[in-house]
């Protein structure tokens, strides 16, 4: 057994102390900290928030040597236990890290439990303790001896595992609910008094107990418990998955409220967020690529293959909103067109294909900058249209005589193998479910060929051909005066600002450049956005006065002619897509689009 146990330290500092005791050490026992955590795709070096680690084997003081950046190895040539010291700071408000002050704490056991080297295979026990008075614990992890507050001991069957389960701390809000047999708890950090927890509670109900028939049909799913772990905060999205349970960050105005009316998209979003999380309880924590088998947390492991894993899992989030009632359909083709949208407006998917993307995701999705736009394509975004893509396509494919093929089959198909893959499994796993190759309007023989074009080219997807096949009408209209320009604006504080310039748009011919300040445009005063719509005139060349770095120079904003189509950024869209129902549709569009709609 390897002994961790944590305590808070000083709240007010923010430092959580640590104590990891291996009764038999190696006789060189070498000690790491992750640099990285699953599930997001960057170099994180936790070890850097670790102070000094002291170390003693029985009575005697151990040497530490640091080895490099996050390993450590210990010198145990003595008798007896090796007793291991360390103080983490933990001021990370995200779901990444680890967090600590008087009124909460979290922390995931990547950025606080050092790796015994040689023992990660062996159970590892944990002993939560010293948390200030009134606190509680909620984790995932597998109670060995607590109290009703949740502290005392915790067992995992091997370093993996322990890591892969955060602990929320404090005085939160906690509900709990079955979801076909399985136990459920919701635990909410920083929520108002009057958080609607019921209506919170009976939404996620819904999402879970469809996703585990949906995996699993009336079999047991591949977990008997699991926990949701929200902090609401004034400003804040995002989420982390784990094995079973998954950390949240939402804005506070975004839960619901008893008695008060909630915004309907910002809750659709949290409900979306909460659906994407947990289908990754299934889509990469346990169908996973064959990269991550198993994760080396020493350096990047890179995949070109979380277009499936993030983008075919965004794909569902919403889908499965839909199917459990919590939108309907006009709802859905809306959301649809929003991402779609996103995917239109970034040049760079002309230039990075989304396996590339996938490839790339520690240097460039999770390193963003004025360039991002121009220099990848998000395989969430990206992913998720390939997924509706080759939905629609399969259910196009002859049913001959039984259920219509469809992306759902491919899940369950993968799902079956039981093991982590690779591209040519999803492939085959198409070709088994469409009982043959793609439909013939691709051009492909096979579906090997098909992902070859739709993941790893940069030709646009039959995105409209598709959807109108399904009965969804697309609706193309000019793009906000920004987009068309090929710029993006921050306005705040009566000051108008680039914040990135698109590849090939009027804006880069311009000579505009991320940071300037918009002054003037044709000698009237530019403060906000609206101003630059309304001095605007696309038929004409026109002076642009900006500011950079204090220097004010005149640069000439070239005329948006020709309809509007000579400015419009090679690789970007001048227009924005809205997607509607059609109506009147024959017999078989309109059972297309039931099947692929049903709610």
């Amino acid at each position: 057994m390897i002994d961790y146990r944590i305590e808070v330290g000083s709240a007010h500092a923010h430092r959580f102390v640590v104590t990891l005791r291996i009764a038999r050490p190696q006789a060189r026992q070498r000690l790491s900290l992750p640099v990285w955590i699953p599930g997001s795709y960057l170099v994180r070096e936790f070890a850097r928030h670790l102070s000094p680690l002291s170390a003693q084997q029985g009575q005697q003081v151990a040497e530490v040597v640091q080895l490099d950046k996050s390993s450590w190895e210990v010198d145990c040539s003595g008798k007896g236990a090796l007793t291991v010291s360390y103080e983490v700071y933990a001021f990370d408000t995200s779901v990444r890290a680890a967090f600590l002050d008087s009124r909460r704490g979290f922390f995931n056991g990547t950025s606080v439990f050092l790796k015994a080297e040689g023992l990660e295979d062996q159970p590892q026990r944990l002993k939560i303790t010293g948390l200030p008075k009134g606190w509680g614990v909620a984790t995932g992890l597998a109670p060995l001896k607590v109290n009703a507050q949740g502290l005392g001991d915790y067992q995992a069957p091997d370093y993996d595992s322990l890591v892969d389960h955060p602990v929320e701390l404090g005085t939160f809000w906690r509900g709990s609910f079955m979801a076909k047999g399985v136990p459920h708890e919701f635990i909410v950090s920083g929520a108002s008094a009057d958080l609607d927890g019921p209506r919170l509670l009976a939404d996620t109900q819904r999402i879970c107990e469809a996703q585990i028939a949906f995996w699993h049909g009336r079999r047991k799913p591949a977990f008997d418990r699991y926990v949701f772990m929200l902090n609401a905060v004034d400003d804040g999205y995002g989420g982390l998955e784990h094995r079973n349970s998954t950390a949240l960050i939402c804005a506070r105005r975004d839960l619901p409220r008893t008695g008060r009316p909630v915004s309907t998209e910002a809750y659709q979003t949290l409900l979306g967020l909460i659906s994407h999380e947990y289908f990754h309880t299934w889509n990469v924590k346990r169908l996973k690529p064959a990269e991550f088998a198993p994760y080396d947390y020493t350096q990047e492991n890179y995949t070109r293959m979380l277009w499936f894993f993030e983008g075919f899992t965004s794909y569902y989030d919403d889908q499965f909103l839909l199917r459990t009632g919590l939108i309907d359909a006009k709802t859905y083709v809306r959301l649809l067109s929003k991402t779609i949208n996103q995917v239109q407006a970034t040049p760079g998917r002309h230039l990075y294909s989304v396996a590339q993307a996938s490839f790339d995701a520690w240097t460039r999705y999770y390193r963003p900058d004025e360039n991002t736009a121009n220099g990848t394509v998000s395989y969430y975004t990206k992913g998720s249209l390939v997924g509706l893509c080759l939905d629609l396509s399969l259910r196009q494919c002859p049913a001959e005589g039984k259920a219509t093929p469809s992306l759902d089959g491919v899940m369950l198909r993968l799902w079956q193998l039981q093991r982590p893959i690779h591209e040519s499994d999803i492939a085959q796993a198409l070709q088994l479910e469409a009982a043959g190759g793609p439909p013939a309007w691709t051009g492909e023989r096979s579906w090997a060929e098909l992902l070859q074009t739709w993941v790893h080219g940069t030709d646009e997807l039959p995105l409209q051909s598709l959807l109108g096949a399904a009965g969804v009408n697309w609706i193309s209209k000019p793009a906000p005066l920004a987009q068309r320009l090929g710029v993006r604006l921050g306005d705040a504080g009566g000051s108008l600002k680039v914040q990135a310039v698109m590849r090939h748009g009027v804006a880069e011919r311009a000579g505009l450049s991320a940071s300037d300040e918009l002054i003037a445009l044709d000698g009237w005063r530019l403060r906000k956005s609206d101003d630059l719509a309304l001095w605007h005139n696309e038929r004409q060349d026109q002076p642009l006065l900006i500011c950079r770095d204090q220097a004010m120079l005149t640069l000439t904003l070239p005329a948006l002619s020709n309809g509007g189509q000579a400015g419009r950024p090679k690789g970007a869209s001048g227009d924005t897509i809205a997607l509607t129902l059609a109506e009147n549709l024959d017999a078989q569009t309109a059972q297309r689009r039931h099947q692929w709609l049903k709610s």
